[in-house]
């Protein structure tokens, strides 16, 4: 049996664009006893400040691990079962979002994807302040991954 190719690392550049083209990805953070809690979710990723924004309600299990423990990463498949990226840093979680409108509030409509912006802006924002939703930025420090050039 002869072995395939190697998996090849991403360049910083192309872990970015991953990261830009996918809207879903695994979020891990640490449980109190040290192991992973992992959790699918929307994100949205902003290569300039490298931060990688969720949002989610402020009673979440995820949260409070992160208040305890900011250390988090995101897993974002590639195009195939073969490639993948990898963001590493801490994480904030901001306060809950409190009036329509706020910089919280305002902050998580930018997470939404452009094609699922709400229609009736107003009453998002209401929303958001009635299921107290948050922010969570991951600071990105290192991105990782790779894929595997196969021919088909």
């Amino acid at each position: 049996m002869t072995q395939g190719p190697a998996p090849r690392p991403l360049s910083d550049e192309s872990l970015s664009d991953l990261l830009g083209k996918q809207q879903f990805g695994t979020l891990a953070t640490v449980k109190r006893d040290g192991h992973p809690h992992l959790t699918t979710m929307l994100y949205s990723w902003d290569p300039g400040a490298r931060v990688v924004r969720f949002s989610t309600t402020a009673d979440r299990i995820k949260v409070g691990h992160l208040r305890r423990d900011p250390r988090a990463a995101l897993h974002v498949q590639g195009g195939d079962v073969w490639s993948f990226a990898v963001a590493e840093g801490e994480a904030e979680v901001s306060a809950p979002t409190t009036l329509p409108g706020d910089a919280v509030g305002r902050e998580l409509l930018g997470v939404i994807p452009q094609a699922a912006k709400p229609e009736d802006e107003d009453a998002f924002l209401r929303q958001l302040v009635a299921e107290r939703r948050v922010v969570i930025r991951l600071k990105v420090d290192r991105l990782y991954g790779t894929a595997l050039d196969i021919s088909g």
